[in-house]
C-alpha cells in the first residue's frame, strides 16, 4: 500500500508507482471526490481515449409496437 503526505500547502504527491500503474501524466487533472470517510482521486481521461470501448456490443433491441 502506497502512502502520501499532504503538505504544509495541502499538496499531495502520487506515489510513482502508483502514477505508473494508473498511467496519470505531469498536468493530468483528477476529479477530487469526498467518499464515505476518505478521498478518491479519480484520473479524467480524454473522450477521445474512449473510442472504440464498445466494440462488438449487440446494439440491436426488440421495439415496441408503438415505436417502429
Amino acid at each position: 500500500m502506497a502512502r502520501a503526505t499532504v503538505s504544509t500547502k495541502y499538496q499531495v504527491v502520487i506515489p510513482k508507482k502508483v502514477r505508473d500503474e494508473m498511467g496519470i501524466e505531469p498536468g493530468q487533472k483528477v476529479q477530487v471526490i469526498p467518499y464515505m470517510g476518505r478521498i478518491e482521486l479519480i484520473p479524467i481521461r480524454d473522450i477521445k481515449e474512449g473510442r472504440g470501448f464498445l466494440d462488438g456490443i449487440d446494439t440491436t433491441i426488440e421495439r415496441e409496437p408503438d415505436r417502429q
